[in-house]
């Protein structure tokens, strides 16, 4: 389960356009940063993306992608040209196939490989789905078909939202700014509709010829969308875009992707332990609501021109889970950033605990801090934020006087080093707070995590 939002340049801070994403998947469901260069390819070539071969195109763009280490498409992502692109599952009252296609995360990749701008990204999609459709196991573990939504946006400030049944799909332009998660949200302020979207309804008894057609209320299973608290979190992100009055910044998404919805703003000694019901940033607990999906990874982007015609492709990620216990660190990638090196993003990890990668190392920190969740995440929060807002500063300095690209990977580079000692401090930091019994994991809640350790073989 995930949550998605854009805002446009007319209502952000800097001018530029504003892209956030949680990924939300299983506990164990390692994610990471990954740089795939441009490419020109063979005629008559094929692609194996993650269950069925295509065929490929003449050459494809570079493209920087959070993919969950198991499948060949990816969460997230964003191409050379500032096209971005985040993904949610669906549920709709027509079954998703279970028969292997393209599934929502190779759709995704294809997109920014394919498509220069985001018109050209939403048409590859699209195209795809005619071609091809989509479905098969999206799940690591056990079995999870599902239809896809996405935000599909680019540094033009041109930004659109793709609803899909099947085959099927309308398009919305955001007209300022957007969110999306697990539940169908386009009703009749549509801008396209996929030729056979009205027909499949009407085969299925769902749209009555005549009526004005709501693709929402009619493909939409809310019973299923409930399970996933797709409505209820859709919800809190619009609510949180929209209660910022003034410009939008890079610093609020990231906040943003922080919430835990209205009952934890209002609790200091709120935990993460049961029904989490419209937290944005989710850790896996227990019940039927979210048991299994957790918050694996986080982006935000800054992409466009800017107020003062600075270029900016800023791409802040934590290549971490839980946004709570992780910093937000900047890639430059996109126009006029061509050559900028890419941090060290060091080894790929897997679902079994590997020291040696960044995402297994944090979890050694969030699991900590999951033992008594107030108390443990309030001693590293404050110094969390200052840094963060360090490297803010840092980076907006750097684009006020225009740096070169060069200066641009080195200053990411450095500050990727910073954040990962960071991370080391503080774990040593809440081992030192006791486990207060007041705030320890209930012991369903504890037996699940304690079942996930086991399966990753973790040694915290």
């Amino acid at each position: 389960m995930c949550d998605t939002l854009v805002v446009r340049g007319q209502a952000t801070a800097s001018g530029a356009l504003l892209f956030a994403k949680n990924s939300d998947r299983e506990a164990n469901e390692a994610q990471y940063p990954m740089f795939v260069p441009a490419a020109a390819h063979e005629p008559g070539a094929m692609l194996a993306c993650t269950y069925i071969s295509i065929p490929q195109v003449a050459s494809t763009h570079a493209v920087l992608l959070s993919r969950p280490f198991w499948m060949w498409g990816a969460e997230m992502g964003a191409n050379e040209h500032g096209v971005v692109i985040g993904n949610e599952a669906v549920h709709a009252k027509i079954a998703p196939r279970a028969a292997p296609a393209l599934i929502g995360m190779d759709l995704l990749r294809l997109g920014l490989e394919r498509g220069a701008s985001a018109e050209e990204a939403l048409d590859v999609i699209t195209s795809l789905l005619a071609a091809h459709g989509q479905g098969g196991n999206c799940a690591h573990k056990g079995r999870f078909e599902y239809h896809n939504s996405f935000i599909i946006a680019d540094a033009a400030s041109e930004a659109f939202v793709l609803e899909t049944v099947g085959r099927e799909w309308a398009v919305e332009r955001v007209k300022e700014r957007r969110s999306i998660s697990n539940s169908y949200t386009i009703g009749r302020d549509l801008e396209r509709l996929s030729d056979g979207a009205e027909r499949l309804a009407q085969t299925h008894g769902l749209a009555p010829e005549g009526q004005a057609f709501d693709f929402a209320e009619v493909f939409a299973n809310r019973k299923r969308s409930a399970l996933a608290s797709g409505h209820q979190r859709w919800c809190r992100t619009s609510a949180l875009l929209g209660a910022r009055t003034g410009g939008i910044s890079a610093a609020d998404m990231m906040r943003f992707l922080r919430d835990h919805g209205r009952q934890a703003a209002r609790r200091p000694d709120w935990r993460p332990d049961g029904i989490l019901g419209g937290a944005v940033s989710a850790h896996a607990t227990y019940g039927p609501v979210r048991r299994f999906g957790q918050t694996t990874a986080s982006w935000v982007a800054e992409l466009g021109s800017g107020n003062s015609a600075q270029r900016r492709a800023v791409h802040w990620l934590t290549a971490t889970a839980a946004p709570d216990t992780g910093v937000f660190k900047p890639v430059f990638f996109g126009p006029g950033f061509e050559g900028a090196g890419l941090p060290e993003f060091g080894p790929a990890p897997g679902d079994v605990f590997d020291a040696r990668t960044r995402w297994w190392r944090h979890e050694r920190l969030h699991r900590a801090v999951l033992r008594n969740y107030p108390e443990r995440l309030a001693a590293i929060a404050g110094e969390r934020d200052r840094l963060e807002a360090s490297f803010v500063a840092r980076v907006e300095a750097f684009l006020k006087r225009g740096g070169s690209a060069a200066e641009a990977g080195a200053l990411s580079a450095a500050i990727w080093r910073e954040a990962d000692a960071a991370e080391e401090r503080w774990f040593d930091k809440v081992k030192a707070v006791p486990e207060n019994p007041a705030f320890r994991p209930s012991a369903p809640m504890a037996a699940h995590w304690g079942s996930l350790a086991r399966q990753a073989r973790f040694r915290g």
